[in-house]
């Protein structure tokens, strides 16, 4: 397409004033629009203005196209037709930066960098008018196949005896207002003593129907052999539990129990009181462990009734660990497992501080569990010792089969 006079004559004003990096930015914009033009005039058939015989459409005027280059930000116009599309070959679709910088914009977000500073970085690496927050977004939406792929792949592949849940809260927008969302997240020990991450759910974690949900989620990708579920106190997840995961025991986290109790007592016993609570948990046999919770409860009684009417209420789920091999006992007493994985999603969420909506806090966190689940797999270390699992199951017990355990 042949420039006009006048549009001559501004282009050579426009390159005697401009410096050096200027002047490229100003000829790479000039060749690509007149790149555009000529592609887009090859694909209707007829020049603008033009009644041929080969036209198939016509023109309908121009949308802007915003082109990020090492050269600066080309502000380019892409034209539009009447039927049909046409987008230029010079140019990937859905696609504003080149891919180098997509992959920073994307790794930077799954790291935690705010949206701020992801701006400043596009701004430090070429991009003149830097990245929207709606750009970012839209760009880490193209993550969503592969964290996907993750969420709802098979657990087929092995048994997982014990399972570990846990919730973490964050900040996120949902009905235009600011409320605190729970991740759930389920990690499972495998029967050669392995670690894996299961999957997550964002959500009301107080909800029996919301923990079912999530359950038989896990059951439904292939989550089978479980004998021991590991939790908080949530309400309704305890009936879940029982409901979904028929044959497995469920255990109590000992550390969020006493948490509890901490509420119910005075500050200045409180480390006498916790002193006298673990020495159920070191105990020699299940029954000495279950004699032990009787006498501490009637020792405590005495000065806090409150501490023994929760301690006998809670004597079965505190003490289902007490049922499994004496060489898991430390590792099945609390959701501690989960701790580290807690506080690395806390440390990348804590950037974002609020959420724009519910699917971007889901984003981000299962890109931080599949970075964890692949260090686990990557650099195997047996969570628990590989000789002591065969314990768990009964020599006739398949895999996929529930054979219920005392306390279940």
């Amino acid at each position: 397409m042949a420039l006009s006079q006048h549009d001559l004559l501004r282009l050579m004003e426009s390159l005697r004033t401009a410096d050096g990096i200027e002047l490229i930015r100003v000829l790479a914009q000039r060749i690509l629009q007149e790149l555009i033009e000529a592609e887009a005039t090859a694909h209707i058939g007829a020049e603008p203005g033009e009644h041929t015989e080969t036209r198939t459409t016509m023109r309908n005027g121009h949308r802007a196209k915003l082109l990020t280059t090492q050269a600066g930000d080309l502000d380019l116009a892409i034209p539009k037709v009447r039927t049909g599309s046409f987008f230029p070959s010079l140019l990937e679709r859905r696609r504003r930066i080149d891919q180098a910088l997509y992959a920073v914009v994307m790794e930077a977000y799954v790291q935690g960098v705010s949206t701020r500073s992801v701006d400043d970085l596009v701004k430090a690496l070429g991009g003149d008018t830097g990245i929207s927050k709606s750009e970012v977004s839209r760009i880490c939406g193209d993550l969503d196949v592969e964290l996907n792929v993750f969420r709802t792949r098979p657990l087929d592949h092995t048994r997982f005896p014990y399972i570990y849940l846990d919730a973490t809260y964050c900040k996120a927008r949902v009905n235009h207002q600011i409320v605190s969302q729970a991740v759930v997240i389920a990690t499972g020990i495998t029967e050669d003593g392995g670690r894996e991450v299961l999957g997550l759910m964002v959500g009301d974690s107080e909800s029996e129907v919301f923990w079912s949900e999530f359950l038989r989620s896990l059951r439904e990708r292939g989550l089978a052999g479980v004998r021991l579920v590991i939790g908080d106190h949530h309400s309704g997840l305890v009936k879940a539990v029982r409901k979904v995961m028929l044959g497995a025991a469920y255990q109590r986290c000992r550390v969020h129990f006493l948490r509890n109790v901490f509420a119910v007592i005075p500050k200045d016993a409180a480390e006498m009181v916790a002193a006298t609570i673990r020495t159920i948990f070191t105990q020699p046999t299940a029954e000495a462990v279950r004699a032990q919770l009787d006498t501490v409860a009637d020792m405590l009684g005495r000065q806090f009734p409150k501490v023994k009417a929760m301690l006998l209420e809670a004597k079965v789920d505190l003490t289902a660990f007490a049922d499994f091999p004496e060489r898991h006992w430390k590792k099945i007493q609390s959701t501690n497992p989960l701790e580290r994985v807690n506080r690395e999603i806390k440390r990348r969420v804590d950037v974002v501080q609020i959420f724009p909506n519910l699917d971007a806090l889901e984003r981000l966190t299962t890109a931080v569990l599949i970075e964890m689940h692949d260090e686990w797999i990557a650099f195997p270390r047996r969570y628990l010792p590989e000789d002591s699992m065969d314990k768990i199951y009964p020599p006739d017990d398949q895999p996929g089969t529930a054979t219920p355990l005392q306390g279940a």
